[in-house]
C-alpha cells in the first residue's frame, strides 16, 4: 500500500518538476537562432563562428553526458545521488539563460561572448537533465508504470515546451513583441522563464521519493563509460537509431519552420505560434495516452502506424508549399501537414525512450550491473548530438539560400527600434518591405528542407528498429523474469 502512495504521489510531483525546465530548454535550444538572427548584425564570417561555436559546444556537451551521469552514479549524500545535481543544475541553468538574453554585444563581441555562455549551459543544463531522466529507472522497475512515468514526464515537459513556443514567437517578433521590440521582449522573456524553472523543479526535489539502492561505483573513468556502452549492443542500435530520427524531428522547430513562416507569410510571430501549437497539439493524445496504446499494440506495429501519418503530413506539406499560393489556406495546409508529421515523429521518440531505458535491465542481464545512470545519460547525449547536427545543417542552409541577408536588414531594423531611433509602426512597415523582396525559389528551398530530410531519416530509423531493436515487450519481460530468478537464488 505504502509503495503504491509513493507511486501516485511521484506520478504527479516528478513530471511537474520539468514544466519550467523545458520552458528554459526551450528558450536557449531552439529560440537562439532566432534571437541571434533578428537581433545581430553579423558578417558572414561572424556567423559561421557562432555555427561552429554551437556544434562544437554540442558536441562537448554530449560527451559530457555520460561522464556526467557516471559522477551520478558515485553521488552519495542524505538526499540521494540524483537531487544535489538537480537542485545545482537548475539554479546554474537560470543564471546562464539571463545572461545569455541580456547582454547587448555586437559583432565580435559578442561572438566570443556567445561562445562562453553556451559552453556555461552545455555545463549546467547537463547536471540537471542527466539526474532528471536518470531518475526514471529508480522510480519504479515495473514496465507498465515506468510507461505511466515516461509518459506522463514527456507530457508535462511537452507541455512546458509547448507553452514556450506558443507564448515567445508571439510576444518576441511583429506588433505584440514585448516593449516594441525583439530584442527588448527575449531579455525579459529570458528573466521570467528563468524563475520559473527553478520552482518548478521544487515538485521534483522536495515531493519526489526513489529507491536509493546504491551499487559500488567505479571511479569516474571513460573506459567504465565505454564499456557500459559498447558492451551493450542493443543500446548501441537504439543509440544510432535515435540520433537519426532525432535530426529529422528537430529540423522544423530548430529554426527553419519559424524562418520559413516569416518569410512566406509575413513577419509575425502570431503565425508561428499558431504553427507551433496546432502542429504539437495533437501530440497530447499521445502523451495522455500511450500507456494505454502500449498495453494493446506492440512498439513495433504502432511504429508502422506511426510512420503512414507522418509521410501523409510531409507530403501535404511539401504539396502546398509547391502549388498553392503564399495565402492564408497555404498556410492552414502547412500546418496540417505539420501536424500529421509530428503526430508520427512524437510517437517514434516516445517508443525509442522507452526503448532506451529497457536497455538497463538487459545491461544487468547480459553484465551484471544496471548502469541506470551511465544509460539515462545517453538519451540526452544523443539529443544534443542531433541539435549539433540540426544546427550545421540549419546554418549552412542559411548561408546556401542568403537567408542572412534578409535577416541582417532586420535587425538592424529591431535594434534601431529598441534604441528609439524609428518608431514601432515604422520597423513593421520597413522589415514587410524586407520580407517583400525575397525570392520565391528561396522559401520554397527553406519548405524542401523542412519536409523531405525529416522524412527520409524518420524512414531510415524505422527500418533499423524494426531489423535490429531486439527488446520488444515479450523479451523483455522474459528479461525481467530471469533476473527476478537470479535475486531468488542470491
Amino acid at each position: 500500500m505504502d509503495d503504491l502512495k509513493r507511486r501516485k504521489k511521484n506520478l504527479i510531483m516528478f513530471p511537474l518538476g520539468t514544466i519550467g525546465r523545458d520552458m528554459e530548454y526551450y528558450l536557449f535550444t531552439s529560440c537562439i537562432m532566432t534571437f541571434v538572427l533578428f537581433t545581430r548584425n553579423l558578417t558572414s564570417a561572424q556567423f559561421a563562428a557562432i555555427t561552429v561555436i554551437v556544434v562544437a559546444a554540442r558536441v562537448f556537451d554530449a560527451l559530457n553526458d555520460p561522464i556526467m551521469g557516471n559522477i551520478i552514479e558515485r553521488t552519495r549524500t542524505r538526499w540521494g545521488k540524483f537531487k544535489p545535481w538537480l537542485a545545482i543544475g537548475i539554479l546554474s541553468t537560470s543564471i546562464v539563460v539571463s545572461l545569455a538574453f541580456n547582454v547587448g554585444f555586437q559583432g565580435w563581441g559578442f561572438v566570443w561572448f556567445f561562445g562562453i555562455i553556451y559552453f556555461l549551459y552545455s555545463i549546467t543544463f547537463t547536471m540537471n537533465d542527466i539526474s532528471y531522466w536518470g531518475m526514471v529507472p529508480a522510480l519504479s522497475s515495473d514496465a507498465n508504470a515506468r510507461n505511466q512515468f515516461t509518459s506522463r514526464a514527456t507530457l508535462f515537459a511537452g507541455i512546458g515546451s509547448t507553452l514556450a513556443s506558443v507564448l515567445i514567437p508571439m510576444f518576441t517578433v511583429g506588433e505584440n513583441a514585448i516593449g516594441g521590440s525583439t530584442t527588448t521582449a527575449y531579455g525579459i522573456i529570458a528573466l521570467v522563464i528563468s524563475i520559473l524553472a527553478p520552482l518548478f523543479m521544487c515538485f521534483t526535489i522536495f515531493g519526489v521519493r526513489e529507491k536509493r539502492e546504491y551499487t559500488d561505483a567505479p571511479p569516474v573513468s571513460f573506459r567504465k563509460i565505454w564499456k557500459t556502452i559498447t558492451g551493450n549492443d542493443q543500446l548501441l542500435w537504439i543509440s544510432l537509431i535515435f540520433l537519426i530520427q532525432q535530426i529529422g524531428n528537430g529540423l522544423i522547430i530548430g529554426g527553419l519552420g519559424s524562418t520559413y513562416i516569416y518569410f512566406d507569410f509575413g513577419y509575425n510571430g502570431g503565425l508561428f505560434s499558431l504553427f507551433s501549437i496546432i502542429g504539437m497539439s495533437v501530440t497530447a493524445f499521445l502523451m495522455i495516452f500511450y500507456p494505454a496504446i502500449s498495453r494493446r499494440i506492440k512498439r513495433k506495429k504502432l511504429m508502422s502506424v506511426l510512420a503512414v501519418i507522418s509521410v501523409l503530413g510531409y507530403a501535404v506539406m511539401l504539396l502546398a508549399g509547391l502549388f498553392m499560393p503564399s495565402e492564408m489556406p497555404k498556410f492552414w495546409a502547412v500546418v496540417i501537414g505539420y501536424m500529421l508529421s509530428n503526430f508520427g515523429q512524437y510517437g517514434f521518440y516516445l517508443v525509442m525512450m522507452i526503448s532506451i531505458i529497457n536497455t538497463v535491465e538487459y545491461n544487468e542481464y547480459i553484465s551484471g550491473q544496471r548502469d541506470e545512470a551511465i544509460i539515462a545519460s545517453l538519451r540526452p547525449f544523443l539529443t544534443k548530438l542531433s541539435s549539433a547536427l540540426i544546427i550545421l545543417i540549419t546554418n549552412i542552409s542559411y548561408i546556401i539560400f542568403g537567408v542572412t541577408d534578409y535577416t541582417n536588414r532586420i535587425s538592424d531594423l529591431e535594434n534601431q527600434c529598441a534604441r528609439n531611433m524609428i518608431t514601432e509602426a515604422d520597423k513593421i512597415s520597413l522589415i514587410d518591405g524586407v520580407i517583400n523582396g525575397i525570392a520565391s525559389w528561396q522559401t520554397l528551398a527553406l519548405l524542401l528542407c523542412m519536409a523531405i530530410i525529416p522524412c527520409a531519416l524518420m524512414l531510415t530509423s524505422y527500418v533499423l528498429y524494426k531489423k535490429r531493436y531486439k527488446l520488444d515487450e515479450d523479451e523483455y519481460a522474459r528479461i525481467c523474469a530471469e533476473l527476478e530468478a537470479r535475486k531468488e537464488k542470491a
